[in-house]
């Protein structure tokens, strides 16, 4: 069965550059999460290709060898697509596409792909749609200019024009539409956050594939869809909880990458709200991953960029069962120890004086390891939220009337 799904995959390179902002040993690491979400879009890469340049050429990306060393092998390998890891201006993906017969994608491209293929209810499908119809505008003209070169350049040239103009007209009247749609939805979500009352509201966020799905179905007790590919879950979930006698509701949202399309940003922003009204953030990082500090780092930055880096804030270690770092052989002189080579406990002692000890812990979602103490923490943040919320609620707190009699 598995060898019949990977014949029917898209044979794809992709491509990365060397630059002084960004070195070999990143790229590499962009260009593995690249090669993640090209399997997860339902490709297989075959090769990939890489550059050193100051910057990008603005007419083709890479320079004019790379280009042409990267149309010989397509033609040799019967490669469908080429995806870049940056986003490419609309006259670089139009300038590749006249050296290169096959589909050109990029970063910002492939993760619109995937979130329509994971988009299951009507608001996850309009916001996916407004982000691809964003991204589609400036970018009409190249794909004309494809269709000119298969059809032939005679006779299509006028017709051409005024189709890429009508084109342009609807796909401006179906944002316009789409945004509309999304504000009426937005609205009828407000009131629905509203007519939740004054319950503690408990986010998940996180970078993509870290187990925030997981840990919900594990605390929720639902049924939330869980699969090791990136953005498994679109759809923002919320589940009532109750731990020990306190309720508060638990949001699972869409997980955070870097490079996020900024039409993504735009266009997910109600979905967003969930984090940004939240009482508390429950931050789930997968520890077993080699670059879960550039997560961190990623997932922080967005939270300040929708304003919402302020909040209480959890930082939950998931995934401590697949936990592995590299060992030095004590009579090692010459190799240098790095963060790569810490153990889990050398990690607790590093990220609890950090964040301090209440602010962070160590799990495993899967596996059920160290839920108490996941559990009895939550309840313990959520309680004091509680407290400030409803000071006397006696049936909850019970001590509350004796430590007020021992102040008077």
């Amino acid at each position: 069965m598995l060898e019949k799904e990977v014949i029917n995959f898209e044979k794809s390179v992709i491509v990365g550059i060397i630059t002084q902002n960004q070195s070999e040993e990143k790229l590499n690491e962009y260009l593995d999460e690249l090669e993640f979400l090209t399997f997860t879009a339902g490709g297989q890469v075959v090769k990939r290709f890489s550059q050193k340049m100051d910057k990008p050429n603005p007419k083709t990306f890479l320079g004019t060898g790379k280009i042409e060393e990267i149309h010989y092998f397509v033609k040799e390998n019967g490669i469908s697509t080429i995806i870049f890891d940056d986003e490419l201006t609309p006259s670089q993906q139009k300038n590749i596409s006249k050296i290169i017969d096959c589909k050109i994608l990029d970063r910002t491209n492939l993760i619109l792909d995937i979130f329509a293929q994971r988009a299951e209810t009507s608001y996850a499908r309009t916001q996916v749609e407004l982000a691809q119809c964003q991204y589609l505008l400036p970018r009409l003209s190249g794909l004309w200019t494809h269709l000119e070169r298969q059809k032939g350049g005679i006779g299509m040239r006028g017709p051409g024009e005024t189709e890429i103009e009508t084109d342009r007209r609807i796909v401006r009247d179906r944002i316009s539409l789409l945004k509309d749609k999304i504000k009426t939805i937005d609205r009828q979500m407000g009131v629905q956050r509203s007519n939740r009352g004054a319950m503690v509201r408990v986010a998940l966020v996180g970078y993509t594939n870290v187990g925030k799905s997981t840990l919900m179905n594990a605390i929720g007790k639902s049924d939330v869809f869980v699969e090791n590919k990136l953005f498994a879950t679109l759809d923002t979930t919320v589940r009532k909880v109750v731990i020990k006698n306190l309720p508060f509701l638990l949001s699972d949202t869409v997980g955070f990458i870097r490079k996020l399309p900024t039409q993504l940003v735009e266009s997910f922003k109600s979905t967003l709200d969930e984090v940004r009204e939240a009482d508390l953030l429950l931050h789930v990082v997968d520890i077993s991953h080699p670059d879960f500090e550039d997560h961190i780092a990623s997932v922080n930055q967005i939270l300040v960029d929708i304003k919402a880096s302020d909040k209480p804030t959890l930082m939950v270690f998931n995934k401590i069962d697949a936990y592995r770092h590299l060992t030095i052989d004590e009579d090692d002189l010459m190799t240098e120890k790095t963060t790569k080579h810490y153990t889990l406990d050398e990690w607790k002692s590093t990220w609890m004086s950090r964040v301090g000890e209440q602010n962070a812990l160590f799990i495993s979602a899967a596996q059920k390891q160290n839920f108490e103490e996941f559990r009895e923490r939550v309840y313990e943040a959520v309680r004091q939220i509680h407290i400030t919320r409803f000071p006397y609620n006696k049936f909850l707190y019970p001590d509350y009337k004796d430590a007020t009699e021992k102040e008077e």
